[in-house]
């Protein structure tokens, strides 16, 4: 089954939600600031189509690491250089490698930023893009789930 996790725009924790077309509100467990939902019967299967939280349909993919603890690693490794000549950098690559083929890959929404874990058709949606981010964030641009193509 799919899992969502939206952020809660009053205090930024993540909200924990698993699909129900009956569910109506997302509640935030820290501030109890309730959030709008709109999940359908492609959300109770695992597929996404469309963003339960914003209604948008523009995702993309990447492996379901923590950012902050990849870049809170490469700065012990860095400082951790100084004494292993650069040694701990090559662990810190072997680490990164065998995380990179364990973990899965999961969906976030460009707009909102919600996570979905366990999404059926997760070959379908494409890596981040930059200029798509920039377009959706910056100027509000909805690309209606088409990935950006230069010709």
């Amino acid at each position: 089954m799919m899992e969502v996790t939206l952020t809660c725009s009053e205090c930024g924790s993540g909200v924990h939600v698993l699909p129900n077309t009956e569910a109506k509100i997302a509640k935030c467990d820290v501030c109890e600031k309730e959030t709008p939902v709109h999940f359908s019967g492609e959300h109770e299967a695992g597929i996404l189509k469309q963003c339960p939280c914003c209604e948008r349909k523009d995702f993309y993919s990447q492996k379901d690491f923590n950012r902050k603890i990849g870049v809170a690693l490469f700065v012990v490794a860095a400082i951790l250089s100084i004494w292993t000549y650069g040694v701990s950098f090559i662990v810190l690559y072997v680490m990164d490698l065998i995380l990179f083929r364990k973990l899965s890959q999961i969906a976030i929404c460009y707009k909102c930023n919600t996570i979905f874990r366990n999404v059926s058709n997760i070959k379908e949606i494409y890596g981040f893009n930059h200029e798509m981010n920039d377009r959706i964030v910056y100027s509000d641009h909805d690309f209606d789930g088409k990935q950006l193509e230069h010709h």
